[in-house]
């Protein structure tokens, strides 16, 4: 190729090469190279089209294709190469479709412009991301379910402030993360279905006047033709709902980190991770600890981070393209790189932990039954603000005399409230404290049952 053929797509109207600093601050390659399979998937769809409506002939539509094929098979293999020079993924991969098949490479672009087709690579790049990431969380669902069921009976206490409230059983505490990763699924299919509109026939911005037919392109990519090409070129919204899936998914992650690590801690000892889902000190030989809880827990961060730096970049943009868009790629690729592996440890992390049943139940006891004298009073008609004074200055005679709600005497029980010589001792007991409860959805034997029921049918299961 001559230089004239080797300068930008765009460098017809320039009397000098960019500068080299300049090229290097413009150049999106070195990260979006990373949309190669999807610029070469729309780019197919679109030499097709462009044969079918004899825009250009049978034969060259056939030779685009199967140059684009030769090209993605060196993507797959990893044995496509660019430059800097190449200045972005579309120019790398036209550049190399002209080695293949010489001068009808050229072609190709007819009709288009990098506006619609960088949008494309991202929302198809949104549409596989989503639907990976979703499979995670559906994977992450099914671990929670299997350990839940295997722990029916274990009560632990739940807590408020971080501090002791009233006993759960363990598989409703773990069914609580279920429920929030299906809403977390949703989200991710939702930004699935956003990313499913194809920008291609957009152009520059209004359109073209070749007698393109951007529904072919679309029904090819299995997507939904666009609407208004302005808006086309513009729209970020389907990126945004990806990274705001991720976001509120890492919050979720952070939060089940934040747990196991107290959890796994000493002074909880509720439970331990298998050895191949912790690490140790380079200094303390008795170490273990729990490294992939906290880096769920860290990672929060940077997922919101990718959130607000997207968000940022587009509040003052106008209609259309412009170059600050480019630095759309980097906080989806981080957030998307930074949930996917957290996803591939957590359900096996969670299947070979160890619950300490024991050291749960005793946690569960004590001070934390102390709603359930609340709760009796007030079933028999005491007000319930009356009966909570009753039960707290029980609770500080219990401590006064150094006493368990469980060891407290009957007279003590009494002179709380003359109502309490009717208690059930069997309430205060964490099992009995749980079975009592009657509302849907709750800490019950009889609800937990029918949450893992719910949740085998939505997993279909």
């Amino acid at each position: 190729m001559s230089g004239k053929d080797n300068a930008p797509l765009w460098g017809g109207r320039f009397g000098t090469s960019p500068a080299g600093a300049f090229e290097r601050l413009n150049a999106s390659i070195p990260f979006d190279v990373r949309l190669a399979p999807h610029d070469i998937r729309g780019s197919i769809a679109h030499a097709r089209m462009l044969g079918r409506q004899a825009i250009v002939s049978a034969k060259e539509s056939e030779e685009l294709v199967s140059g684009l094929e030769a090209v993605l098979k060196e993507v797959e293999a990893g044995e496509f190469s660019w430059t800097l020079s190449d200045e972005d993924v579309h120019t790398a991969v036209e550049r190399r479709l002209r080695e293949i098949v010489g001068d009808v490479a050229l072609k190709l672009h007819t009709g288009r412009s990098r506006n619609d087709q960088v949008a494309l690579d991202l929302h198809l790049f949104v549409r596989d991301a989503a639907e990976g990431i979703r499979e995670g969380v559906l994977g992450a669902m099914r671990a929670l379910v299997e350990v839940a069921a295997a722990n029916r009976d274990v009560v632990l206490p739940g807590y408020t402030h971080l501090q002791r409230a009233q006993p759960v059983l363990l598989a409703h505490h773990l069914l609580a993360h279920f429920w929030a990763f299906e809403r977390d699924a949703r989200r991710l299919e939702a930004a699935r279905e956003a990313a499913g509109r194809s920008p291609l026939g957009a152009a520059a911005l209004g359109g073209t006047p070749h007698p393109i037919d951007p529904s072919l392109t679309a029904r090819d990519l299995g997507m939904r033709p666009l609407v208004n090409s302005l808006d086309a070129v513009s729209d970020r919204d389907f990126a945004l709902d990806l990274l705001y899936a991720c976001a509120v998914l890492g919050v979720h992650l952070s939060r089940l980190g934040e747990e196991w690590v107290l959890w796994t801690s000493a002074e909880f000892g509720f439970a331990s991770l298998d050895d191949a889902y912790s690490s140790g000190s380079s200094i303390m030989p008795q170490k273990k600890n729990p490294d992939a809880h906290e880096l769920m827990r860290g990672r929060a961060g940077r997922l919101i981070g990718d959130l607000n730096a997207l968000l940022i970049t587009l509040k003052g943009l106008p209609l259309g393209y412009s170059k600050d868009l480019q630095e759309d790629k980097e906080p989806l690729f981080d957030a998307v790189d930074a949930v996917t592996p957290m996803l591939a440890v957590l359900p096996e992390m969670l299947r070979t932990a160890r619950f300490d049943a024991g050291r749960m139940r005793s946690a569960a006891g004590g001070f934390a039954l102390a709603t359930e004298l609340a709760d009796f009073l007030a079933a028999r008609g005491v007000p319930f603000r009356e009966a909570h004074h009753a039960v707290g200055r029980l609770v500080k005679r219990c401590e006064e005399l150094d006493l368990s709600l469980e060891e407290v005497p009957d007279e003590e029980l009494v002179s709380a409230h003359p109502t309490l010589a009717e208690f059930p001792r069997t309430l205060l007991t964490p099992e009995g404290s749980v079975a009592n409860k009657k509302s849907g959805g709750s800490t019950s034997p009889d609800s937990v049952e029918a949450q893992l029921r719910d949740a085998g049918r939505l997993l279909g299961e």
